[in-house]
This record gives C-alpha cells, structure tokens and sequence, in this order.
C-alpha cells in the first residue's frame, strides 16, 4: 500500500527486523474524533531540555536496536491505548521496530496509536515536575497495563522522596519490579545519570548509554570526538 495524505500509515510491530503488514487504512476513519494536540504545553525549561537531550542523541549517535530495525524516539507526543480512552503523555517514549508516518500532518501520523501501531513502546520516561502528575501511581499502571517494557522515573528536585531516578522492568505476571538502570541487555540500551554541561548548562542529567555503561553521544558531542581525533592526526578540522 502506498501511503497518502488520505491514507497514512505508521508501520505495524516488527519481528526480528522484518516488518509485518501496515495497518488497515480503515481503521483511520477511529482517529477523527481524537484530540491529539492541546496547544497548552507548560513545563520547566530543564524539563524542555532534558526531553531534547533524551531524543537527539539516540538520532545522532545511536546506530539502533539491530541491523535494518528502526526505531521511533519522542518528547511529550500522545500514546493512545484505545479508540475511546485518553491519551498518556509520556515526556519521552521509545520504540523499536516503528517509524513515523510519512504523513506527519494526517491524523494517523500525529501520534502513537497502539491499535494501529500493534505494539508498545519499549521504554517510557516520565519527568516529575510536582506531586500531582501521578508518576509513580495511576501512569504507572497504565504503561504496565498495555505492555510497556521498561518505565523510568526522573525526580529532578525529588519531589517524591524516593531517590533521583528509579527505573522498573515489566513482570511476567504483569506490574513492574525495579530494576537497575545501566544497559539492558535485551535492549542493548539503558539509562544513566550523567554530570555535566548540556547546551550551556551544567547539571545532573538523564542520558541514554549502551550496554556497558558508555553515554550515547549527542550530535554536538560525536562532533567534538571527530574534530579532537583529527587534531591528534595534525589535522586541523577547521581549515
């Protein structure tokens, strides 16, 4: 099927790198009466940056879960678990075997439909930025509930008196149980905390790291490795 502005598509789930079949066109006609944008974002601007942080660096200096496996990276985009219920808003979200749309205006492709997705994210992150967002009570149900992986939480300011980061892993049985961050081995993919200076300011940040614990680098970053390998060569990079 070739996708058009009448008939987006997102790619269905993926076993071992081989796309299954796109979603039913039809299906689209479900999305219509789905609010998928509020145009009344309000957060901190560490909040802000640590969400671009979280989504660059996997497009800049992660090669992916798997040769020719794709993945999908975002920040505060709607998942939608069914036709009828409300969306979550994760601050940031990851999953593999996915991409975007091609149409990224059509309804289809304005956010993560799990019915038309057929699959979870595998990795949702949450930012707590005061005692209401439920991070660590209702939205944690509700990820465990429709099969997500692996869910962190980041408390900047600890808000919740529970530690800075807590990351849990989905149970069989269902529920999560914690689990340390570092790299996970059936990801090849983890969770860090990192100090240091991010677009200008020093801070505790969140970042993602390979298996053996290394960060995955920004764009800004893999530049500034290329150009110090190239002084070490006599080559100067700006010339």
């Amino acid at each position: 099927m070739t996708p058009s502005a009448t008939s987006p598509s997102l790619p269905a789930h993926a076993e071992n790198g081989t796309p299954s079949p796109a979603f039913d066109p039809a299906l689209a006609g479900e999305l219509e009466h789905l609010v998928t944008e509020d145009d009344e974002p309000l957060d901190c601007i560490f909040t802000e940056k640590q969400q671009r942080l979280l989504t660059e660096s996997l497009y800049s200096g992660w090669p992916g879960p798997g040769e020719g496996r794709r993945f999908l990276a975002m920040s505060n985009v709607g998942l939608f678990p069914a036709p009828k219920e409300p969306p979550l808003v994760p601050d940031a979200m990851l999953s593999f075997d996915v991409s975007a749309a091609d149409d990224l205006h059509a309804k289809a492709g304005r956010s993560y439909f799990l019915w038309l997705v057929k699959k979870p994210p595998e990795v949702v992150i949450e930012i707590v930025s005061d005692r209401r967002g439920g991070e660590d009570g209702l939205k944690k149900l509700d990820y465990a509930g429709i099969g997500v992986r692996y869910y962190a939480i980041l408390d900047p300011d600890e808000l919740l008196g529970a530690g800075l980061l807590r990351t849990f892993r989905l149970r069989d049985k269902g529920g999560y149980e914690p689990v340390a961050p570092g790299g996970w081995a059936d990801l090849g993919l983890g969770l860090t905390l990192w100090e240091g200076t991010y677009e200008g300011h020093h801070d505790t940040w969140l970042r993602w790291c390979d298996v053996d614990g290394q960060v995955i680098p920004t764009g800004a970053e893999r530049a500034e490795r290329l150009a110090a390998q190239l002084r070490a060569l006599g080559i100067n990079p700006e010339a």
